[in-house]
């Protein structure tokens, strides 16, 4: 009994010397948001042709292609905001009860990324392709061509809003924040696609509202408690 009570009261002895060594630090997380208005648009056009010659359907949706790259530039996009993103060619298959497929035609597509940096003149862009020759609409992609200002602005806001978390949870727990031991970026994002719609059913110009774009940075923060 005396051998058991002697190394409890040896255990209970290192205890505080354990508890020392422990590390009290908090972890949090914070969020930057910044609401800024765009100045760029990048959209994705493209021309789509059928024939039952692989050849002839490409021919087709080259020179169709080629018109709208025309216009494009007629319209004052520069040549480093233009760019041939997809080409393809494939087949299309019939499909028979009973019976192999078979190709009845060829179906030819080329898209174009295009980045507008004239906002205003977006809409009156759109229609003008659609009039010469463009039939495929995939998608309308706001931003804004200075991103570093909004990002460094969503960087500082996701500190202090991590700080003010790190405050919140110390006032809560009764104990006092020290020195910030590590920061950690988690990376961040911004631009929201605005519209997507099918080619053949826009109006000529079309109608486009940019409205605002959100560019989001995250931080870890690691702090010292007193």
């Amino acid at each position: 009994m005396k051998a058991w009570i002697l190394t409890m009261a040896l255990c209970s002895a290192a205890l505080p010397a354990w508890a020392e060594g422990v590390a009290r630090q908090i972890t949090v997380m914070g969020e930057g948001i910044v609401h800024t208005v765009p100045d760029v648009a990048v959209i994705s056009v493209g021309v789509t042709q059928q024939d039952k010659d692989a050849a002839t359907a490409m021919a087709r949706a080259s020179q169709a292609a080629g018109a709208v790259l025309t216009k494009l530039r007629d319209l004052g996009i520069e040549p480093r905001d233009l760019q041939t993103s997809q080409i393809d060619l494939s087949p299309v298959y019939t499909h028979r009860q009973n019976e192999e497929p078979t190709i009845d035609a060829y179906r030819a597509s080329l898209e174009l990324t295009v980045r507008v940096r004239d906002l205003p003149a977006l809409g009156g862009i759109l229609g003008a392709v659609v009039q010469d020759g463009a039939n495929r609409f995939s998608g309308l992609h706001f931003s804004v061509s200075d991103r570093q200002a909004a990002e460094d602005a969503a960087r500082a806001a996701a500190v202090a809003d991590a700080l003010r978390k790190a405050g919140l949870l110390a006032q809560a727990a009764g104990v006092k924040l020290g020195a910030v031991v590590s920061i950690q970026e988690n990376g961040g994002g911004g631009g929201v696609p605005m519209m997507r719609m099918a080619a053949d059913m826009a109006p000529s110009p079309v109608p486009v509202a940019e409205g605002e774009v959100a560019l989001q940075q995250s931080v870890t923060l690691v702090i010292e408690l007193q």
